[in-house]
């Protein structure tokens, strides 16, 4: 008789978080009367405040000393990745025993999905994933989840669509020594994560079986693996080690598994998505057949039944983001899950460069709306491809936590 997994349950504590400030300086000139005043307007519940100063005024520092004194969970959002990756390495500096994380997009190249009706030219999407870039990402949403003392700096791209939070959390699962569980069945649950079985190479997302014992390679490690070995149906031992000469670095009483992508969906949800799914494509097709467009009909249910058969078989399917409002079951107009919804209430939103950021929040979603339009309306996509899109600045402006505007 096997025990059911232990599901992870997050954690609801507020309590303080424990920041190590390392740094061979001390508050300076105005910083010491910023820190303090913006500390008080943070205490005071105050949702708005300002950080001005011009360049090599210590304005990082002047963040690093607000997070350690607060002691909650901080993003820091960059107008682009060259500013990010800039204030990422410094805050890891500032921050070396505490989790300190990098969100970016992780595409090196990408060119979206998009047709010009004027010269009836398709472009299907092609890109190329950063796999450093989307360890990272992991890394950011796993240690959210699980630790108070993060920072995570980002890029404006944070503000589009993510794999739902509760989905994401949800899935992950526990192994610990000693817990009785059939072998096969967690093979069986790492397939619905979306690990990939490979019992020749090893790499990250992957899982191997060799007999009794299970090696996983998870979404966020780079250099780290985990064994999980078995003894019957029991857990015998559990340990990190090196995926590259097998050597053994730690030994461990307890995993927690997390996807291997942020766009699984448990197999309910997925039964009731492509339900809806099934009616959207019922009622696309009379709306084209009753306005005499069969081309268009024809376009639209050739490439929806294929991602359904698809999404049936393996539980994804190309460009499986185009269908997040049937997976979340979300309404239409809703906005979509992203990075915010993964921070915990009390968390503090720093915005770097303001006066550049800000501006590139409200006009991210005008330009994704009309490339969808036209796919939607020429038979490309489901019109709920519109909801896979950025937050609106309105929604960004509502779902922000206390900020600080920061700026020269």
């Amino acid at each position: 008789m096997t025990t059911p997994f232990p599901l992870y349950q997050h954690p609801a504590s507020t309590a303080p978080a424990d920041f190590r400030l390392v740094s061979a300086y001390e508050p300076a000139g105005d910083q010491p009367e910023a820190i303090a005043s913006l500390i008080d307007g943070l205490n005071k519940g105050e949702r708005n405040q300002v950080l001005m100063g011009v360049t090599g005024s210590g304005k990082t520092f002047t963040m690093a000393q607000i997070i350690k004194q607060m002691r909650r969970p901080a993003l820091i959002l960059a107008p682009n990745k060259i500013l990010a990756a800039q204030l990422y390495g410094e805050m890891k500096s500032f921050f070396p025993d505490n989790a300190v994380e990098y969100f970016v997009s992780y595409y090196d190249y990408y060119q979206p999905e998009a047709y010009i009706p004027r010269t009836d030219t398709y472009i299907e999407k092609d890109s190329a994933i950063n796999e450093q870039i989307d360890r990272m990402r992991h890394g950011a949403t796993r240690n959210v989840l699980e630790r108070r003392d993060v920072v995570i700096v980002a890029s404006v791209s944070c503000i589009y669509g993510l794999g739902s939070v509760e989905s994401y959390s949800s899935m992950a699962f526990s192994l610990q020594t000693g817990m009785t569980v059939d072998i096969r069945d967690v093979a069986r649950r790492l397939t619905e994560l979306q690990y990939q079985r490979n019992d020749l190479a090893f790499a990250r997302g992957m899982f191997r079986l060799k007999g009794d014992v299970l090696d996983i390679f998870p979404s966020h490690y780079e250099d780290r693996a985990w064994r999980v070995s078995f003894f019957g149906d029991e857990i015998e031992s559990v340990s990190e080690f090196d995926p590259l000469t097998g050597e053994k670095k730690l030994e461990l009483k307890e995993i927690t598994v997390y996807p291997a992508s942020h766009y699984v969906t448990p197999r309910p949800a997925l039964s009731q998505a492509m339900t809806t799914i099934k009616q959207e494509l019922k009622d696309r097709l009379a709306y084209f057949t009753a306005n005499n467009k069969p081309l268009e009909a024809e376009r639209i249910e050739q490439r929806t039944r294929f991602d359904l058969e698809m999404l049936e078989a393996t539980g994804h399917c190309k460009g499986i983001e185009n269908y997040s409002r049937h997976l979340t079951g979300r309404a239409p107009g809703e906005p979509p899950p992203t990075l915010f919804e993964y921070l915990p209430k009390d968390a503090i939103l720093f915005v770097d460069e303001s006066h550049v950021s800000v501006p590139q929040l409200g006009g991210m979603y005008r330009g994704d709306f009309n490339r969808k339009n036209t796919l939607a309306t020429y038979g490309f996509r489901l019109p709920s491809c519109i909801d896979n899109r950025p937050l609106k600045f309105e929604e960004w402006n509502k779902m922000r936590p206390q900020t600080i505007f920061v700026s020269a």
